[in-house]
């Protein structure tokens, strides 16, 4: 089948969702996704953050669909014509989800470990408000140590369940899921019965934000002053493939997550023996610094040079880290360089 988002066309397998082809094509014709996540059977179609517009529904029936559909849960059609980041009635309806999403949660982001790459921080960056209109009283709850190593903060969460549908997927008892209903839903135990399964850190992992948090990191460091490499370890436990990310500052591991791809979707499950117990370095076999293919803060740290930046919309020159590849773009300058007369130090970042 053919579709074709944003002008850019793709044959498709049937049964492909319009978030399945946008991710196929890839850039910025990918809708934001926050409820979905591929490894997980049945996640998707509760945030509403990737809603797209189909302008011709198909071949057979052009007629456009009356309303915003939810990509990832839509399936394509032969002939298909979507819009998604060309259409200015996406956007609005993106800037409406996000400030819903962002009604009850905390500015936390100083002291979240989540910080850093957090898809809900990108996705405020990209659609939020400067300010807020909600004038009432939010909805709060106590952080929750809901297992051994795991601390929830339901203040952050989001409900899109990905912690409920991983440990459906990878355990035979999960005791947790969502209570209550509309505004007093929230994210806890059954009868206060804690979380302790052999794959409970995978919830950490595929949660978008900063609702679980590992309690062997937390408050240890920013995420963009440690260094990811790609590392494995023969793991005996079944069903853990050994292969991770060790997340290291100086020559300590910090932390332990599984690989991530582009879409911040773990590549494959891994065990807390490996997560939570392995955090000498002689533990592992360090295969080399990780790769990540998406601009974030976390691969553009730790700069070694100064560098110049010139922000194409002013005649600025300023010093110092670029976190903006889109807008900014760098040159890297002769240290002995003057500007505007004053000479720069290459140990400074600005």
């Amino acid at each position: 089948m053919k579709v074709t988002i944003d002008g850019q066309s793709i044959e498709v397998e049937p049964g492909t969702t319009i978030l399945q082809a946008a991710r196929m094509i890839g850039g910025d014709v990918v809708p934001p996704a926050m409820c979905y996540y591929s490894k997980l059977k049945g996640s998707g179609g509760k945030c509403r953050c990737c809603l797209v517009e189909v302008s011709k529904g198909s071949e057979a029936d052009p007629r456009p669909m009356p309303k915003l559909m939810a990509s990832c849960v839509t399936g394509c059609m032969d002939g298909m014509e979507v819009n998604s980041k060309s259409s200015e009635r996406v956007t609005e309806a993106r800037k409406a989800v996000t400030e819903f999403l962002l009604i009850n949660h905390p500015l936390d982001c100083p002291i979240c470990d989540q910080a850093g790459e957090c898809d809900l921080q990108n996705l405020s960056f990209e659609h939020g408000k400067s300010q807020t209109r909600y004038i009432e009283e939010k909805r709060t709850f106590e952080p929750e140590n809901i297992g051994p190593n795991i601390q929830l903060h339901m203040n952050r969460c989001i409900l899109c369940q990905r912690c409920v549908q991983v440990a459906d997927q990878l355990t035979d008892n999960r005791v947790h899921g969502v209570l209550d209903r509309g505004d007093h839903a929230n994210i806890s135990t059954c009868i206060s019965k804690a979380i302790d399964n052999e794959f409970s850190g995978n919830m950490i992992d595929v949660c978008p934000v900063g609702a679980l948090t590992d309690k062997t990191f937390r408050f240890k460091s920013r995420v963009w002053f440690n260094k990811p490499y790609n590392a494995h370890r023969e793991c005996t436990t079944p069903g853990c493939c050994g292969k991770t990310t060790v997340w290291m500052f100086g020559g300590e591991i910090q932390r332990v997550t599984g690989r991530k791809d582009e879409y911040h979707e773990v590549e494959e499950f891994i065990c807390n023996t490996c997560r939570f117990d392995k955090k000498d370095v002689n533990d592992w076999v360090i295969e080399g610094p990780r790769v990540f293919e998406k601009d974030s803060v976390i691969n553009q740290n730790n700069y070694t040079k100064t560098e110049k930046v010139i922000i194409d919309t002013e005649e600025n020159i300023l010093l110092g880290r670029a976190q903006d590849r889109k807008k900014i773009s760098m040159a890297e300058i002769d240290y002995n360089e003057k500007i505007d007369g004053n000479l720069i130090d290459s140990n400074k970042n600005g």
